[in-house]
This record gives structure tokens, sequence and C-alpha cells, in this order.
């Protein structure tokens, strides 16, 4: 058997799948499934550096964890400067990135012949356009060190479409496309990918959806009693596919409610 003792911090992860002293950088952290994450991961033993736009939010979530290495910035994943500034902190904080988990998103659900053109604006930049400004701020990072994840929460929405997701569904199609393509180009420099597609989960992007009636209907169906999952348990699924050794990849991970018809 192996010393653990004559393996180096690289080896100890391919042979333990381990979390700990992972550098993680993730965006969208101050509630629902970034905010479990954040928490799981600080558990595991993770170095942190979380952002998103709420300060007092991530200030909180900050002093809830007073064991972690655990570092916030205030960004805005629609701006390409603050979620470079966001990578850089971490790079200057530890020297590196293991991992960009970009989280941030919104929901606003409608039909597309009520044309809501902000709502649709709102979803490139913030879906779309968010995933891209993280993956090139980390990317050169992760080709010099040769090694690296980029995790994106997609959803089940990536994968199908009902009336009323159009637009919704296909900013996830669209993430879903992208990240397999960082799958292809990354391979040789040794990054990852992994799409984390939750169905219902009981979180506040819910209060992205503009329309009233179809808010309180989807949040409802969320919160219904042996119906829709946590926060926590999407946060269990990230840590699993960012545990694999190095030369594993989990390219997809599908978590629904196991009485979720789509």
């Amino acid at each position: 058997m192996l010393d653990e003792n004559l393996l180096s911090q690289k080896e100890r992860v391919l042979f333990n799948m381990s979390i700990q002293d992972k550098v993680v950088v993730i965006m969208g952290a101050s509630s629902g499934i970034g905010e479990a994450t954040t928490k799981k991961l600080a558990q595991e033993g993770a170095k942190l550096v979380i952002a998103a736009r709420r300060e007092d939010r991530l200030k909180a979530l900050v002093e809830s964890l007073p064991n972690a290495d655990i570092s916030y910035a205030v960004a805005d994943v629609t701006n390409k400067e603050e979620v470079q500034a966001v990578v850089d902190l971490a790079v200057e904080k530890y020297g590196r990135v293991d991992v960009l988990y970009n989280n941030a998103g919104v929901m606003p659900l409608a039909p597309l012949s009520e044309t809501r053109f902000d709502e649709w604006r709102q979803m490139l930049d913030i879906n779309i356009m968010g995933v891209l400004n993280g993956i090139a701020a980390v990317l050169p990072i992760m080709k010099k060190q040769q090694s690296g994840h980029i995790v994106a929460t997609d959803s089940v929405a990536g994968h199908v479409v009902w009336s009323g997701s159009a637009v919704y569904s296909g900013t996830k199609f669209a993430v879903r496309a992208i990240m397999e393509g960082l799958r292809q180009e990354g391979q040789e420099n040794n990054i990852r990918s992994t799409i984390i597609s939750p169905g219902a989960v009981d979180t506040e992007l819910y209060n992205t959806i503009n329309d009233p009636e179809t808010q309180e209907m989807a949040r409802t169906s969320a919160r219904t009693e042996g119906f829709g999952i946590k926060s926590e348990d999407v946060a269990e699924a990230v840590a699993y596919a960012i545990s694999t050794p190095e030369t594993v990849s989990v390219s997809e991970i599908i978590i629904r409610p196991t009485k979720q018809a789509l």
C-alpha cells in the first residue's frame, strides 16, 4: 500500500478524491445553491473566494463560517471586469484557481407572445454572458497551471422545453453547448467542465419570475412536501463532481425531484 506521506498534493487529490485545500471561486454565492455549496465546500476544507451582488448577504455568509478559509468580493457576473477582479483576488491570495463555479442565473418565465424584451436581454446577459465572463477570466490561469475545473449551474430546462420556458431554456441549452465545447477544448490542458442541471429546487430563483401567477405556481411546486429538492442536495452534487480525480471528467449531473415528470 502506498504511503500517503510520499505522495505529492496532486497525487493525493488523484488517490483520495479530496476537496481539502482546493481553491474554489463561487459566483452567485449569496443565496440558494451558491450559499449551500459555499457551506458544503467550507466544511470539506476548500479555500473559498465567493462573489455576488449583495454584499450584506456575502458578509453574513462569511461570518457564519468562522473556521473557513474564505474571502468575498462584490461582483455582477454581467460585468467582465468585476468577474476578473474576483478571479484575480483568488490568484493573489492563493496563487491558483482549482475550481470556478458559475452559479448566477435568473428565470423570468413567460410565453414568447408577451414579447418581454427586457427579460430576454437580462437572461442572455446573466445566464449566458455571465458564464462566458467567468470562463474568460479563469481559462488563462488554468491553462498556465495545466489543470482546473469549471462548473456551471445549468437546469433541467437545458435538456427539455415546456410552454413558457422558451427563452430561459434557450439560455440553458446554450450553456450546455458552451460547456461541452469547453470540455473538448480544455482536455489538452487538463481542464475539466461540468454542468449541474437541477429540477425544481426551493430557492430565491423564483423571485426573478415577474408574472405573479407563474411565480406563485413555480414556488408552490418547489415547496410542496414530497416534491422539490433542497439547495443542499445540489451542493452535494457539486461537491461530488469536483472531488473526483483529475483523470475523471463528470460532464453532466441532472438532479431532479423523484416526482418531477419533466
